[in-house]
Order: structure tokens, then sequence, then C-alpha cells
């Protein structure tokens, strides 16, 4: 029974890694954007990495947060060791989560370029930060403890810092490989053809990664040549070699399982060869915790399986549908498409100009809108004064809240960190009003 948390975890830890983490390689796509020549434009990637992720990006963090409960609930020892020794790449997650959210809820609310920057930067710190985390698990480098670990080395050494590049690298390459279906679905077919040649070269950087990988961890005493573990590694390397034929066949939409399962099936392996330790000096076992709890922790997933994975399967076939396309999925510069453009409509009037109330024609002397008009100039810059000020505020806020809290033991500073919380929250929640008046 001890070992049934465990394949709950697992579970959770590979939906997470397929599905936010191709969430976070669209923002690593969105920051590497240039535009080449021959190709759509660097406003145009971005576009399409933010519309292709928009319905389903908050849901997946959903399965992060399983993770972490089952984790708490059925191995405290054990998780009480991890958190603790590894705060420093897991509070760098959590404020890049936290960051990322906010950038995507706040872009195009008169902070798009900043709002977009800080997007794709914490797209890339979060994937590389989580992987470092399980990078120092699978070295053995946690002990069982109240932070007896070294909290600075114990993430940042070679092995740990390759698992978190081969995370960053994953999510690029699940990404790639999603996006292009999206844009065949969206009929982007210059869009689909970049997002295929990021996809061909993210998974080949991807397997050079993972068999480098395969000498490190060995080096480090998890040996995944040998077994289970080598049975899951040779099913990563077909589904990766498959991905690759499909996508060079264009052939998106299989290539997005077999890119799935090529990372899940990382995710496996790594189990397998760690199995069955957890914790350098803890087994499985050992950590579980009391029958009664795992009984309970059972009982409880399997209920609240009942209703969550029903909704999550009906919101990503709605979404692989095209069902939840909004009229905002269009290229920059173009008009917002019609809502049954997405699923391949063509209007019946070809090249109707929709009517705008009170128009006034072009070169008939008319003068734009808010031209001259007091406050024009702050609304035409990509970030105006009043996001400044208040995002500064924001930030002075949650920076002191999250240190007064973290670090220190007072009850009047923890009074104080949770002020700057809420100082945190009051800036942040005007800069999501949509400025309706025009």
């Amino acid at each position: 029974m001890a070992y049934v948390p465990v394949a709950f975890m697992l579970a959770g830890m590979a939906a997470y890694t397929v599905l936010a983490g191709a969430d976070f390689g669209a923002g690593l796509w969105s920051l590497l954007a240039v535009g080449r020549l021959g190709e759509p434009s660097a406003a145009r990637i971005r576009d399409q990495a933010r519309h292709a992720m928009g319905p389903v990006w908050e849901a997946n963090h959903v399965w992060l947060i399983f993770v972490l409960v089952v984790c708490w609930t059925a191995y405290p020892v054990a998780f009480g060791s991890i958190t603790s020794t590894l705060a420093g790449p897991l509070l760098i997650a959590a404020i890049g989560i936290i960051f990322r959210g906010a950038a995507y809820a706040l872009r195009g609310q008169g902070a798009s370029r900043a709002a977009e920057n800080l997007f794709a930067v914490s797209s890339v710190l979060t994937p590389f930060a989580l992987g470092t985390a399980v990078g120092a698990i699978a070295t053995g480098r946690v002990p069982v403890g109240n932070a007896l670990g070294n909290e600075v080395t114990a993430w940042l050494n070679p092995p740990s810092v390759l698992i978190g590049a081969l995370a960053v690298v994953f999510s690029g390459y699940l990404a790639a490989v999603y996006l292009a279906a999206d844009s065949v679905r969206y009929g982007e077919p210059d869009l689909a053809a970049a997002f295929r040649q990021r996809a061909l070269l993210a998974g080949l950087v991807s397997g050079a990664l993972a068999l480098a990988g395969l000498l490190v961890m060995r080096g480090t005493g998890l040996d995944l040549t040998h077994g289970s573990a080598l049975a899951l590694v040779c099913v990563s390397g077909v589904a990766g070699l498959a991905t690759l034929a499909l996508c060079w066949w264009s052939s998106f939409l299989l290539a997005r399982l077999t890119a799935a399962l090529a990372v899940a099936a990382v995710v496996a392996g790594w189990a397998a060869a760690q199995a069955p330790r957890f914790l350098p000096g803890m087994t499985v076992t050992q950590a579980a915790a009391g029958r009664s709890t795992l009984i309970a922790l059972i009982i409880a997933v399997a209920c609240g399986s009942v209703i969550l994975v029903p909704s999550l399967v009906l919101l990503y076939s709605l979404f692989l549908r095209g069902r939840l396309d909004t009229p905002e999925s269009h290229a920059p510069g173009a008009p917002p498409a019609p809502p049954h453009a997405a699923r391949g409509v063509t209007p019946a009037i070809s090249g109707a100009t929709p009517a705008i109330s009170g128009a006034t024609p072009a070169g008939a002397g008319a003068t734009p809108a808010g031209a001259g008009a007091p406050g024009a100039r702050e609304e035409a810059e990509p970030f105006p004064r009043h996001a400044r000020e208040r995002g500064g505020v924001a930030v002075a806020g949650l920076v002191m809240g999250a240190v007064l809290l973290v670090f220190t033991d007072a009850t009047w500073t923890h009074a104080l960190g949770v002020a700057g919380l809420l100082l945190c929250a009051i800036a942040v929640f005007p800069l999501t009003a949509t400025d309706s008046g025009g």
C-alpha cells in the first residue's frame, strides 16, 4: 500500500510535465522569437504561443498541486526534508509561476512589452528550478531531516543543472510540436512550418541532453541502463524518434501523442531507477505515513478523480476540437476572425468590410481618436507611467512579504509580511481592470 501514493505522484508528475511543460515551452519560444528571414514575424510567433495555451494554462497547474498534496500527506518526513533543503529552487519556481500568470493576465492591459518579457523569462526559470529540484532528489543530495542538506549546492551542481536544462528543452520540444498542430488548426501554414523547424531542433537537443544525462546520472549512483528503467528509456527513445519522423512529415496530431509519451517515459524511468529509495537511507515503505492515513488518501483521490478527470478530459477535448477558440485567435495585424473562422467556415460574403459606427473615412481630414487629448501620450506608451508605479508597489509588497514571512520568526515581522502581500494584491488589482471607456 505504501507504493500506491507513489503511483499517484508519478501520474501527476507526468501529466504536469507533458501539459504544463508545453505551456512553459510556449514562453520559451516567445523569448526566442526573432522573426528570421522567410519566417513569420516575431509578433505572430509570440501571439500564436499565447493564444494556443489560453484555455488550459491555469488547469494544468492542478497536477502540481496534486503531487504536492499527495507527497505531504503520504510521506510527511520526506516532504519536510525536500522542501526545507530545496527551499531555494521551490521558491524560485513558485515566484515564477505567480509572475508568469500575472504577466499573462496583464498582457495587453497597457503593459504588453514588459508583461511579455516577464512571461517569457518566468516560463524558462520555472521549469529550470523544478528540474534542479528533481535532480537534487535523484542524485541523493537531500538527506532525511529538517534542512540538513546544503541549501545551495544541493541543487546548484552539474547533474542537477543538467536536469534543469533538460526540463527547459523538453518544455520547448513539447510546445513546438503542440503549437505546430494548433497552427494547422488555425489555418496558419507558415506558422506550422516555423514551429515544425523548432520541434525538430528541440527534439535533437533533447535527445543529446538525455543521452548525456544517462552517463551523468550513472556516475551519481542513479543507473538507468538496466532493468525496467532501461526499458522505459528505450520507450522514450523510440517515441522521440517517431516524433521527429512525424514532424518531418508534418503529421502533427499523432506527433502530439508520441512527444508526450517520450517525455512521460523519462519521468517513469527515473522512478524505476530510484526505487525503492525515496531519500538517502529512507525507502518508500519507511517514508510512508500510517495505514489509516494512506487508506483515507486513496479513498479521497479516488472520489476526487470521479469529478476531476472527466472535467479535464472535457476541457482538453473541447480545446483540441477548437470549440474554445475565441475571436482573438488570429495573426497580429489581421482583423479578428469570426468565431466560426477557426473551424474552417468561410463567411458568405468575401471581402466584406464590417460597418463601424461613427467611423470617418480615411483622408477626410478626420483626427485620430485621442490625438491631442490629455493622456494620449501615456496611453500610447507600451508601459504607461501609472502601470509602472503600481507595478513597482506590487513588486515591493511581494518582496517584503516573502522575505519577512520566510526568513523571520517574530510575530510583528509576520504581520508586516502579511501587510506587504495585501499591498501587492491591492496594487495589482487595478491593473487587471479593462478600460472600457475607450
